[in-house]
């Protein structure tokens, strides 16, 4: 079920209320010394293409904005913790300025959930009059609010509110808690009466508690839909995030100092910046149109343009991922940023002539851009991934066919731009079709023939907040075991076939694995050292003249020699390079889809019969239908609590 839509014209915030948020409360953080804990949750099993090496390498761009966000508040004891680098990290065991924290954050997808549980019941071990307030956000609260809040009385544990929105969503929280403090109360004493006022009641975008019964909440409280922030410009510069990392260790505990500025870009080579966000299509397997209320949202191309250069000059990041749900969505948009970014590259900046960036698009959006293509390269974009799912458009349409893919990757290439096709095998999908180009072969064949290096198949699994989730589950159509082995959430990543009505859904699973074999083994590999497939120039300052007057100095000529000779090495061997990662991922992914796949072959299937809604009762602040509540969600009496906490039945 995808989240309902706020009433036209109330999608968005004010114009300017996040930057006045955000002032306020520098204004008074001063006064109250809060020390925080951010926790990106992470589950290591999740390891496999297309994320087996970034995950790891990448500090992700959801806890950063937090991080940013409470320092450009004011709130400057903060640290990042993230699960990739500190998985032994235990929060009961957590002192920040020789102290427990105040607030204890913790952001989690989907397949982390496991991970994020874990953390939350860890914090809950604290003596209760030292415990932090604990919040829950990121994807998986997004959709799934009532995941971190305990049904088992044997093991009573929970957050104490889960955000179900973005930066400005956690700050009007703070604005709200601060106001109300009493002198150095705890943070969760103060969240305790606000509640209980009713204080939290104007803040669209979070979820709590009210009542307990046996150490369980009674029932769930959503405020309802966030208000997003129009203007991208106006979020607080994800950069600073990098200044309180944790650095990477084994210990339970944090260290005495965040990583220091010259090793960010060791344990974190690749940098994460959010350029636009929303899409126009509305693919029934897809949450992000729904969250974004139909909106397309970007950053101006000078803020972004400043964000890569403190990137480059503060941590030596020279690649970044743009967080774009489709970069090309809005020509006018996407021009302003690529332009701007170009005439920086004209004028001779280094660090916008040394940043190169990927992002993601559509092919339909690709080929609108096509007379454009040369100036995005030249702004540093150097591979897109592109949503192909089904090249014959039988698993949706969305402007791609045969023609029209290898169309947009013979313009991709031409513009020294590296194209990474995204493929979804579904069960109308073989593995071969004789002559056409239907079977997942067929296709990949075809891709790698138009100048792929990369390539990334995942099976359509059941996404929170699309159209088909509820229906996923209440059809049968989502397993929930298979030879007696549960589904587990760290299972949905695309990797596992977890949901499908094929009389034989093994064959999907080795379909993916035949798929990679076909695309990355050594063979091609060894061809690849001779002959590679497609080149994928660099681009850097010496293949655009520097606009006259800009300072600019070109290097002698002894050091262009160098330059060309290795940027030619690196031309050459790009592909073989891309074949031995890919054979690396495909090791992994054999390692743990293997054993699932003779699971589905010769053990019993049990589907599921219901959606995996909230067992908590949840209401509006009206006493109605919970907006983040799944088809078959109890809706909860208006209740209210008492002096002693008590719950009652409001009159």
């Amino acid at each position: 079920m995808e989240l309902p839509r706020r009433d036209r014209g109330d999608e968005l915030l004010r114009p300017g209320e996040l930057a006045s948020i955000r002032k306020r409360l520098r204004n008074i953080a001063p006064k109250h010394d809060l020390t925080t804990v951010i926790v990106c949750a992470f589950d290591h099993r999740t390891r496999m293409p297309p994320a087996t090496w970034s995950s790891v390498r990448m500090a992700p761009a959801g806890v950063r904005a937090i991080g940013s966000a409470m320092l450009d508040a004011g709130f400057d004891k903060t640290r990042i913790v993230l699960q990739q680098w500190n998985r032994h990290f235990r929060p009961s065991q957590m002192r920040l300025d020789g102290r427990v924290p105040d607030l204890f954050m913790v952001s989690s997808m989907q397949i982390h959930t496991a991970q994020c549980q874990y953390l939350i019941r860890d914090a809950c071990r604290i003596d209760p009059a030292h415990r932090p307030l604990i919040i829950a956000g990121g994807p998986k609260t997004i959709y799934e609010p009532w995941d971190v809040f305990s049904t088992d009385p044997a093991a009573p544990w929970a957050a104490d509110v889960a955000v179900t929105g973005e930066e400005y969503v956690l700050l009007h929280l703070l604005e709200v808690l601060l106001s109300v403090r009493l002198g150095t109360e705890s943070m969760r004493m103060t969240f305790l009466r606000a509640r209980d006022s009713g204080a939290l009641e104007g803040i669209p975008g979070l979820v709590y508690a009210l009542g307990s019964r046996q150490g369980v909440a009674e029932q769930l409280v959503d405020t309802g839909i966030q208000r997003l922030v129009g203007d991208l410009d106006e979020l607080p510069d994800t950069v600073l995030g990098y200044q309180i990392l944790e650095p990477p260790s084994s210990r339970v505990t944090l260290g005495s100092q965040a990583l220091p500025a010259d090793r960010v870009h060791r344990c974190s080579p690749i940098g994460g910046l959010v350029l636009t966000l929303g899409c126009k299509f509305v693919c029934p397997y897809c949450p992000i149109p729904a969250y974004n209320q139909r909106q397309y949202r970007a950053k101006s191309g000078q803020r972004i343009s400043e964000e890569i250069e403190r990137l480059y000059r503060q941590y030596h990041i020279r690649f970044c991922f743009g967080a774009d749900d489709n970069f090309f969505a809005d020509q006018d948009r996407t021009l302003d940023i690529v332009e701007t970014l170009a005439r920086k590259v004209d004028a001779g900046s280094r660090p916008h002539c040394k940043f190169r960036w990927g992002t993601e698009a559509t092919i339909h959006d690709t080929l609108q851009m096509k007379d454009h293509l040369a100036v995005a390269s030249k702004a540093g974009l150097i591979a897109l991934w592109l949503g192909v799912e089904d090249m014959t458009g039988t698993l949706v349409r969305k402007g791609q066919s045969v023609d029209k893919t290898t169309e947009a990757f013979r313009l991709l290439r031409a513009n020294r731009i590296l194209p990474v096709p995204m493929l979804m095998h579904h069960d109308a999908q073989p593995l071969y079709t004789p002559g056409k180009p239907y079977g997942l072969l067929n296709q990949v064949k075809l891709l790698r023939k138009a100048g792929a290096l990369d390539v990334h198949v995942l099976m359509i699994t059941p996404a929170p907040g699309s159209k088909i989730y509820e229906a996923a589950f209440t059809s049968g159509l989502a397993f929930e075991s298979v030879a007696g082995r549960p589904v587990e959430l760290h299972m949905f990543d695309g990797n596992y076939v977890v949901a499908s009505q094929h009389k034989k859904p093994w064959r999907k699973q080795f379909n993916i694995i035949v798929a990679y074999l076909y695309f990355f083994n050594p063979l091609r590999f060894l061809i690849a050292l001779v002959h590679p497939k497609a080149k994928i120039l660099h681009v850097d300052a010496g293949a655009y003249p520097a606009t006259p007057g800009s300072g600019y100095q070109s290097p002698p000529r002894r050091r262009k020699l160098r330059r060309r000779i290795s940027r030619k090495m690196k031309i050459h061997l790009g592909d073989a390079f891309l074949q031995l990662f890919g054979m690396f991922g495909l090791a992994r992914t054999i390692r743990y889809t293997f054993v699932w796949g003779l699971r589905l072959m010769c053990g019993k299937i049990v589907r599921s019969t219901k959606s995996p809604n909230s067992q908590i009762p949840m209401r509006n602040i009206d006493g109605g239908p919970a907006s983040h509540a799944l088809p078959g969600t109890t809706t909860a009496q208006c209740k209210s609590l008492d002096s002693q906490g008590t719950a009652s039945v409001a009159s």
